[in-house]
Formats: structure tokens, C-alpha cells, sequence
């Protein structure tokens, strides 16, 4: 008896040791952790002092102040907000980019230009298919279709069904699996994976004798673009200064833009080549070899590598992207306690998680998405940025733009021009040049005053199209041998062509003020978002629109037919004002906004009011929405 007495006070007594010790070891960490903070803190508020003496001093606002104060809290419950990507005004041989007082060096722009290839992928390499096996057979009689090259026959409806469709298909299953991999193995690596697969999937397709390979080329590339249009425009702001980072993530959807004008040239260089197709489908690796063989030699982003402890690598990044001069030291310091300082509060945050899932029974490597996961939609601010993220990709999607793209060609062959791929190709331009458009505004005006701009604009067009259509229902098909529909009279030919002169000239304003802002503001939804959830959240918003596109896809031809064009466009233009007003109501302004303020911003509300009141202070003006 007194043996086992004996014994368990040994156990209890070798227990508690370790329990001390544990305690113990959680207390070093703690006081590290403080003690690191303590002087991040400590140098923040050297910097914040000398700038309240400048404001002091000279009497002004200073416009390159955060839109959030340094180390303020937003209410209960939410984020410090650090000093982000602001910075004081100060001289150097640095670049020219200082709208909000940071400025950036030539590597961003190399930086950015190398990863926006994925853009340009994404737009050719999604249009090509469209070219020929949707336009094919409408445009024009003159353009090579791929006949018995797949599987000796002739392909059906389902076969041109299945090989179109599969891309959305296998992009929506793409995104989720890419903000996982993003997370665990880092953002670079990833836009690698998706180049692997761009290379494999086109040169798959242009290898392929049968339509079952065909599909599997497309599905590959699908999982390319799917995690491509995830992974790059994250990669892209999570390195961007945040006074040109709309620029910067804009330059994607130039890209994309760019991508889709070389998929119609090239479509119409070689629709005249035996086994042009062939050609056209296959031409799409070479963009991705490239963007292999650069992107081997580019940095990983700082965020990331500080959320994996790797604190000197992630300064070596900041200095190349904002130059390693005294005048920029200072800046890129306080971007480091930014990121440092949301990473501590995500501690808390973290922990609460972790014992609400710790008695899951998932596989250790789904543990970690599963946190995520949670902390995604208990966070209020997490749940918020999901529903603006969301919101804007969903209404990118569901205003209809890719299918009228794909009918617009149907409308030019009504207007019976000598090369309606030509004229296709002119909307694709003007897709492009308002890209560029968007490209200056949108750190200027800012994104949601661009999107209340151009949306109505959008819903403009499409009623104007809903108001000619009926006109042109029962319109003889045009005569093969004369120049107007035969069996009508002169007033009639003449209604027939101006009908869809105005169609075309809505088609074309519909596309600018699409390009200007819904092409590209949605693809900012890696701002919205915490660094702890920023891939998993991006993720989820992508893969909304790809699903959105899918629905559009499948549903528009059917809408065609079942309730006539002219109210599928009043739909379409329905959505637009739905959209807006959701637009107006939830969306803040985020131009200028440091990526660690937004915890902030989000805490209590959508902050629609506090950010257009920043907005305006720091232009000089006065908000407009």
C-alpha cells in the first residue's frame, strides 16, 4: 500500500514538473513574442511622433497618411490597425509611383509584368477554344473547323458541349484545391503548378486525334486557368505598394484583355491553315514555358514568408520592391510591424479556432483549412470581405458579359460584314483599351466610385438591346446573293440594317464600361482579406466565379430561345442594378488601404462611410457614393 502510495506521488510529482515546464516554455514564448512587439512599438511610435511634429509644424493634412490610424482599434473586438504600406514623404532615388507617399522600384513592375503571363494564358488560352468550336460555323464559312480531325467524324452538339464547358468546370474545382496549396506551400509555387498545366493541357490538345482527349486537354487547362486566376492576382498584392496596387493587380486583367485580342489574331492568321486549329490550341505553351523559366528566379511574397517565420527573407523582398535607400527604411519597417502585428493578433483569434476544432477527427493536413475554414465565417470582418469578395465575382459573372461576347459574333454575321472576325476582334480591342482605361482611374478615383460610374452604363446597353431585339425576331435570314434580307420592302432592309448597327454600338459601350471597372475591380478581392484567411477567402470568391460562369454558360442559349433576347438583356441589365445597389450599400472604398488595415475597417460594419470619409480627406475632395 505505502509502495503504491509512493509511486503515485512520483507520477504526480514528475507531472507537475512537466506542467511547470510547459508553463514555462509558454511563458519564454510569450515574452519573446512581447518583447519583439514591444520594440516594433516602440519604433512605430518614434515614426508616428515625428509625423504628428510635421503636421504640427507645416498646419496641413498630410495625403500620404494611412486612410486608418496607426495602432487604433476599430471597436470591440477588433484589429489593431498597424501603420501598413504608408510611409512619410521623404527624398530618394526611388520610383516615381507616391500617391499616398511610399513609392515602389522598377522590380515590382518587371515583378508584376512576369506574373501577369498567367493573365495572358488565361485570356488566350480560354478564348481560343471559343473561337473555333462556338464561333466556327456562325462568323464566317471561310474558317477551318476541326471536321473529322476528332475521332473521324464530325463533332455533335454535346461534343462541343463538353469540350467548352469543361474549363469552367474544372477552374471552379481548381480554385479551392489552389487557395489550400497556396497557403501550404506558398504563392509562387503554385503559379508554377498552373504553368505545368497550361503547358501539358495545350500541348494535349494539339496532339489529341479524339474528342475524349480533347476534353481532357481542355480540363487540364481548366485547372490552369482556375488556379491562375486564384493564385496570381494574390501573389501580385500581397508584393504591390498599396498606393499602386489597383495598377498593379489591373495589369492582370490587361493581360487578359491582351490574351483574348492574340487568340482572334492568331484565330484568323491560321483559320485558313490545314489543321490550324491544331496550331492555335498548342501556341498557348509557349507563354507558360516563359513564365516558367522567369518566375524560377522571383521572390516569394514577404507576407507569406513572415507567416512562416522567415523575417529576413521577407525584408530582402520589401527592399527590392521599395529600394534599399535611408529614405525608404523607415517605411519598410512599419510594413513589417504591420504584418507582424496582424500575425500577433491573429493569436488569439487562432487559439479560440483551434480549441473549437481540436476534437476533430480529420486527417492532420486538413486540420490547418479546417482553422481557416472556421475562422473565415465566426470572424465578423472575415465574413464580411467573403460577402463583398463574393458579391463583386459573382456579379462580374451574372451580368451576362461572356455570353453576349460569345452571341456577339451571331450579330455581326447579321450585319453581313466581310470578316465578322475582324469586327469580333474590334470589341475585343475595345475589351483591352478600356482595360488600360481602368488602369489609370482606379487608384485615382478609386474601385467603388468606378464601379457606381460604369454599372449603370452597363445596364444602359443592355436595355438599348432589349429595345431593338423584338424588332429584329422576325427578320428574314439575310440572301447569300444580295446585299439585304430578300422579301421585304426598302423600309424593312433598311430597318434590318440599323437595327443591328445599334446593337453593335451597344455591344461596344456595354464592353467599355464593363472593361473600365466590373473586368477588373472584383479581382482586388485579395485586399479585402487578413493575411490568416487571405488565400482561403480569394479562393472562395474565384471559385464563385467560375461557378456564376457556369450557370451564365448553361443557361443563356436556353433563356434565348424559351423568353427571347431582348428580356434575357433585360435580365442581364436587372442584375446590373441589383448589383449596383449592393455595390453602394456594402463596398468600401480599399484605394490606398494598407493590406493590414483592413481588419480594422471591417470590425464593426461594412465601413462604407469611415472609408470614403479617409478617400476624400486624402484626395482633397469630396466622396461621390
Amino acid at each position: 500500500m505505502n509502495l503504491s502510495i509512493a509511486n503515485s506521488s512520483s507520477v504526480a510529482l514528475l507531472r507537475n514538473r512537466r506542467n511547470n515546464k510547459s508553463r514555462m516554455q509558454i511563458l519564454h514564448s510569450q515574452s519573446i513574442a512581447a518583447a519583439r512587439t514591444e520594440n516594433a512599438d516602440e519604433n512605430n511610435r518614434g515614426l508616428e511622433l515625428e509625423e504628428m511634429q510635421a503636421v504640427d509644424d507645416d498646419h496641413t493634412y498630410n495625403p500620404g497618411a494611412p486612410l486608418l490610424p496607426h495602432n487604433r482599434t476599430a471597436g470591440s473586438g477588433s484589429r489593431n490597425l498597424s501603420g501598413g504600406e504608408e510611409a512619410r514623404s521623404g527624398t530618394g532615388p526611388v520610383a516615381e509611383e507616391s500617391i499616398n507617399g511610399v513609392s515602389a522600384t522598377w522590380f515590382i513592375w518587371a515583378l508584376t509584368l512576369s506574373a501577369g503571363l498567367s493573365g495572358l494564358l488565361f485570356g488566350y488560352e480560354y478564348d481560343a477554344t471559343f473561337f473555333y468550336f462556338l464561333c466556327t460555323g456562325v462568323i464566317s464559312s471561310t474558317l477551318v473547323s476541326i471536321k473529322t480531325d476528332l475521332s473521324h467524324r464530325e463533332l455533335t452538339t454535346l461534343d462541343k458541349s463538353l469540350i467548352t464547358s469543361c474549363t469552367s468546370l474544372f477552374a471552379l474545382v481548381a480554385s479551392p484545391i489552389a487557395g489550400a496549396l497556396g497557403d501550404k506551400l506558398g504563392r509562387k509555387p503554385v503559379i508554377l503548378i498552373a504553368d505545368a498545366l497550361f503547358v501539358v493541357g495545350a500541348l494535349w490538345q494539339a496532339a489529341t486525334s479524339e474528342v475524349s482527349g480533347m476534353i481532357v486537354g481542355r480540363s487540364l487547362v481548366g485547372l490552369a486557368v482556375g488556379t491562375a486566376s486564384l493564385i496570381t492576382p494574390l501573389y501580385i498584392a500581397e508584393l504591390s505598394p498599396s498606393a499602386i496596387r489597383g495598377r498593379l493587380v489591373t495589369v492582370l486583367a490587361l493581360f487578359i484583355t491582351g490574351g483574348q485580342v492574340v487568340a482572334y489574331v492568331v484565330g484568323w492568321l491560321l483559320s485558313t491553315a490545314p489543321s490550324g486549329w491544331r496550331w492555335m490550341v498548342g501556341v498557348g505553351a509557349f507563354p507558360a514555358l516563359v513564365q516558367l523559366a522567369i518566375l524560377v528566379f522571383l521572390p516569394e511574397t514577404p507576407r507569406w514568408l513572415m507567416k512562416m517565420g522567415k523575417d529576413v527573407k521577407a525584408r530582402r523582398v520589401l527592399s527590392k520592391v521599395y529600394g534599399d535607400t535611408d529614405s525608404v527604411k523607415q517605411a519598410v519597417d512599419q510594413i513589417i510591424h504591420g504584418i507582424e502585428t496582424e500575425i500577433n493578433e491573429d493569436g488569439p483569434i487562432s487559439t479560440h479556432v483551434r480549441d473549437a476544432t481540436s476534437g476533430s477527427s480529420l486527417p492532420q493536413w486538413l486540420i490547418p483549412i479546417s482553422q481557416n475554414w472556421t475562422s473565415l465565417f465566426r470572424v465578423p470582418a472575415n465574413r464580411r470581405a467573403l460577402t463583398i469578395a463574393c458579391m463583386l465575382q459573382g456579379l462580374q459573372q451574372l451580368c451576362g458579359f461572356n455570353s453576349l461576347m460569345y452571341f456577339s459574333a451571331t450579330i455581326f454575321d447579321i450585319l453581313s460584314f466581310a470578316s465578322p472576325t475582324l469586327t469580333s476582334l474590334s470589341v475585343a480591342v475595345t475589351n483591352f483599351l478600356f482595360t488600360l482605361l481602368a488602369f489609370y482611374l482606379i487608384d485615382r478615383i478609386g474601385r467603388r466610385r468606378i464601379l457606381l460610374y460604369s454599372v449603370p452604363v452597363m445596364a444602359f446597353a443592355l436595355i438599348l438591346c432589349a429595345a431593338v431585339f423584338p424588332s429584329m425576331a422576325n427578320l428574314p435570314a439575310p440572301s447569300p446573293d444580295q446585299g439585304s434580307p430578300s422579301g421585304i420592302n426598302h423600309k424593312a432592309a433598311t430597318q434590318s440594317r440599323l437595327d443591328p448597327i445599334l446593337i453593335l454600338i451597344s455591344l461596344t459601350i456595354y464592353t467599355a464600361s464593363y472593361a473600365s471597372g466590373l473586368g477588373n475591380v472584383p479581382w482586388q478581392q485579395s485586399e479585402l482579406f487578413p493575411l490568416q484567411v487571405r488565400s482561403l477567402g480569394s479562393a472562395l470568391a474565384t471559385a464563385t466565379n467560375w461557378a456564376s460562369n457556369f450557370i451564365v454558360g448553361l443557361t443563356f442559349l436556353p433563356l434565348m430561345e424559351l423568353i427571347s433576347p431582348g428580356w434575357t438583356f433585360l435580365i442581364y441589365a436587372g442584375v446590373c442594378v441589383v448589383g449596383w445597389l449592393t455595390v453602394w450599400g456594402i463596398y468600401p472604398e480599399m484605394s490606398g488601404l494598407g493590406l493590414e488595415d483592413v481588419g480594422g475597417l471591417l470590425a464593426d460594419g461594412w465601413g462604407v462611410g469611415k472609408s470614403l470619409e479617409r478617400f476624400a480627406k486624402r484626395r482633397g475632395d469630396i466622396p461621390g457614393g
